[in-house]
Parts: C-alpha cells; sequence; structure tokens
C-alpha cells in the first residue's frame, strides 16, 4: 500500500522537474491560445504532465519533443504507431500516393489488392473502410439495427467504443446510469444500450434471451478500464448464446488487434459475424476497417435493396480515400506480418518479466496483464473480472505520478491508463530502461 502523502510527494518533485526541464513546452501553452483550452483537441490535456509534452518527432519507438527531451515511446498514439512510428515502407508509398492525389471519390487499384489482403488476414471475406474506428462502430450498429429489425446493443460496462453514444451507459449499483462524462446528451440511451458486466454469464444469457439485441459490440478483452481478461470460456459462451438468438456478435479490435496476428478473434477465438479494426492499420494515418461474414454481406445487400435512394447515415466523403487506401495496403503487404508479431510478443514477454520482478521486489501488492503486444500493470493485488471492478480498483492520483515520474526519465505511456504497447522496432535497451525507471519510481514511492 502506498501512502497519499507519499504519492503527493512524488507527484509534488516530479511536477517542478518536469517544469524545469521543458521550458519550450510552457511557452507553446501560451502561444497556442487560438487553440481551445492551448490543445488542438481537448484529450491532450489529459496527460499528468502539468502541460502537455510537445512532440517535434518520432521514428521507430522513439519520440522527441521540442525541448530536446528523447523518450523511449511504450505510448504509440494510444495504438495508432503500435507498428512504430513512420514505417520506410509507409513513408515512400504516402509519399508517391500524396504527388498522384490524395482523395478522388473513387476505387483505386492498389484497393483491389488490399480487400483481399484484409480478408486474409483477418479472417472475415467482406470489408468496408471508414476514417475512424469510431465511424466504423457506428456504421456496424446501424447495419446491425437494420438487418435484424432489433433496435437494442448490448455493450459491456466500462467498456470503450470511441465516441459511440450507444457504449456510454454504465452499471451503477447493478442499475444502467448514463455515462456522466458525455456532453450534451439529450436522449436516454438506455431505451437502446443494455449494459452488463464483462464475463457474467448469467446476465448475458438473460438479456440475449429476451430477444430485442441486435448485437453485441464487445472487445474480446477489454482495455479501456485497465485490461480485463476474458474468462474461461466466456467467449465460447458469447458465441454461443449469440447463435441461439439469433444476435450479431461485434468484436472491436481496434486495441486487441495486440493479441497475435489478425487479432484476438483470429489468434484465439471465437470468429465474430463483424470486426472493427482501427488506428493502428494504417500506420497513423486517420482510417479503419470493418469486416463481416457472408451471411452478413447477403442481409446487408438485401436492405440496401430494398431502402429507399438517399444517405443511409453511413459514411462520409472522406471515407476510403485513396492516401488511407494506400497506407493500409502498405502496412499489410510490407510492415504488419507474423514475423513482426513474432518480435512484439517477445518483447512483451520481457517486458512482462521485468515488472513482476521488480513489483516483487518492492513488496508491492500489484500484477501485472498481457494482451499479446499489450501490457499494463494495475495498482491493485488481483486482477479485475469486470469493469466494474476495475473502476472501482483504479487509483487516478498514484497512476499520474508514477506516469510523470516515467515521463520524466525518458518513458512515454499512454495518458489514461497503464498501458505499455511493445511494437516491432522496440529494443531490449527500451524495456530494460521502462523496468529500471519503474523500479525507480517504486522505491521512490515507499521511501
Amino acid at each position: 500500500m502506498i501512502a497519499n502523502a507519499a504519492i503527493a510527494r512524488v507527484a509534488d518533485r516530479e511536477a517542478e522537474r518536469f517544469r524545469a526541464a521543458n521550458p519550450r513546452a510552457f511557452a507553446h501553452q501560451a502561444a497556442a491560445s487560438g487553440w481551445f483550452q492551448s490543445v488542438p483537441f481537448h484529450w491532450m490535456k489529459d496527460w499528468p504532465s502539468p502541460v502537455p509534452i510537445v512532440a517535434a518527432s518520432a521514428r521507430n519507438a522513439t519520440l522527441s519533443s521540442i525541448d530536446g527531451q528523447t523518450y523511449d515511446d511504450f505510448c504509440l498514439g494510444d495504438t495508432a504507431s503500435l507498428f512504430g512510428h513512420s514505417p520506410p515502407a509507409l513513408v515512400s508509398a504516402l509519399a508517391q500516393q500524396a504527388s498522384e492525389g490524395l482523395s478522388y471519390m473513387l476505387p483505386t487499384e492498389r484497393g483491389a489488392a488490399l480487400s483481399v489482403k484484409l480478408a486474409a488476414m483477418l479472417g472475415l471475406p467482406q470489408w468496408q473502410v471508414t476514417t475512424t474506428a469510431t465511424e466504423a462502430n457506428r456504421a456496424v450498429i446501424r447495419w446491425c439495427r437494420g438487418i435484424s429489425g432489433r433496435r437494442k446493443v448490448l455493450i459491456f460496462n466500462g467498456a470503450y467504443h470511441g465516441a459511440v453514444d450507444d457504449a456510454f451507459v454504465d452499471l451503477k449499483g447493478g442499475a444502467p446510469v448514463m455515462r456522466a462524462s458525455l456532453v450534451g446528451q439529450v436522449l436516454d440511451l438506455r431505451d437502446t444500450t443494455t449494459v452488463i458486466e464483462f464475463n457474467d454469464e448469467d446476465a448475458l444469457a438473460a438479456a440475449l434471451r429476451t430477444g430485442d439485441i441486435a448485437c453485441v459490440l464487445a472487445e474480446p478483452v477489454m482495455t479501456n478500464v485497465g485490461m480485463v481478461r476474458d474468462a474461461p470460456g466466456f467467449l465460447v459462451t458469447l458465441r454461443k448464446l449469440c447463435n441461439e438468438t439469433g444476435t450479431l456478435l461485434v468484436f472491436d479490435e481496434t486495441h486487441t488487434i495486440s493479441s497475435g496476428y489478425g487479432g484476438h478473434g483470429v489468434t484465439h477465438g471465437p470468429t465474430p459475424d463483424l470486426m472493427v479494426v482501427g488506428k493502428s492499420i494504417g500506420g497513423g494515418v486517420p482510417c479503419a476497417v470493418y469486416g463481416f461474414s457472408a451471411e452478413v454481406a447477403e442481409r446487408m445487400a438485401a436492405l440496401n435493396a430494398a431502402r429507399p435512394p438517399g444517405h443511409s447515415g453511413i459514411g462520409t466523403t472522406l471515407s476510403a480515400n485513396a492516401l488511407a487506401i494506400t497506407a493500409m495496403d502498405t502496412m499489410l503487404s510490407e510492415v504488419i506480418t507474423p514475423a513482426t508479431y513474432d518480435h512484439m510478443l517477445r518483447g512483451a514477454a520481457r517486458l512482462v518479466a521485468g515488472l513482476e520482478q521488480e513489483i516483487a521486489a518492492a513488496g508491492l501488492d500489484w500484477h501485472v496483464t498481457q494482451v499479446g503486444a499489450r501490457v499494463e500493470f494495475l495498482t491493485c493485488p488481483t486482477p479485475p473480472r469486470n469493469g466494474g471492478e476495475a473502476k472501482t480498483a483504479m487509483h487516478p492520483e498514484l497512476e499520474a505520478a508514477i506516469h510523470l515520474f516515467l515521463a520524466n526519465r525518458g518513458i512515454l505511456l499512454a495518458p489514461f491508463h497503464n498501458m505499455m504497447l511493445v511494437s516491432p522496432v522496440t529494443g531490449d535497451d527500451q524495456i530494460d530502461r521502462l523496468v529500471g525507471a519503474f523500479a525507480d519510481c517504486a522505491k521512490a514511492l515507499k521511501e
């Protein structure tokens, strides 16, 4: 147990250290007054540092700031650069495409090859391209409601599926509540969203047997309340119950693409009816994809044929633009390979072993969770079984102090929780530096 006084002491000391080392970041904050809260998007204020680090450049698994600081980057754009910053093949392909045009609102020859690669890697035969995973999730929900004739979506407590309104319902005291953080919501989402705890097979069966759930939208492993692993057999039961009740199963694999080549469903099973992948698949270029089975494709085509002409509410002008198609085709052809994952998983295992050793040496009642190339340490003694337990176990002040301590020593973690990503270009020396800085932080917190 870390005392609150120790957390405050470390946090204050590290904040002063950050101020001294990053004068240009503070000057940037003052100069960027035209942005709301001095950042181009508001969640950039969520970093635990007094002001955000201002990036200058990034390459491989290293990021540099305008203050001349160099960071071993284990955030990697919160998965957008999971396979490393600016892979050379991607840089070359983007430069060539930029000289030929960025967006035509027409298919390209390269897109035909990409469609085949998506199907081969990710295990579903039909695909569509969007600009973000949020947009892909919205599209999938619309399609599922449209082809099923059902209104409701089932999600798991604490889930994150981007900025999709339907996912902003939580459980509080066992009852569904609107998530208080959602800005400007005027509809009661509980009328069309059912929320239960992850790994609760009884609640899942009861909800699906009502017959009014169009789809289950799920990460096969929860990743945004710390990582919550699927209990043995839970995903198999989920697949079985969806089959029994005519409910479509959607895996949002935007984060669990870290599990292995093809994502969690391909690596571990089961196969969903629809699948969403965003961020990393384009190497950081804004794009995402959603795939679906042949049966779902037939139902979608029938719905399209039966509806009146006009905008479907699915897609934007920039969906499947030429730059995004080129980025994804290059990534799947030259960067995202089985050998890529071999390196990532070996590095992640090294990181897990190092962190577990230092946690034990410091006598901390913490644990480490791994989902392929994604690793997190949680400041609680046992792995949470669901989102409710995970939220209860979080210690925001402690996590912020740790993150800032590590950042001041050249280690960058994602700001939202204790997530660390190992890319195919992350070196053992970088992993060892992270483990060493973590050990130093644990020692400082126990002084």
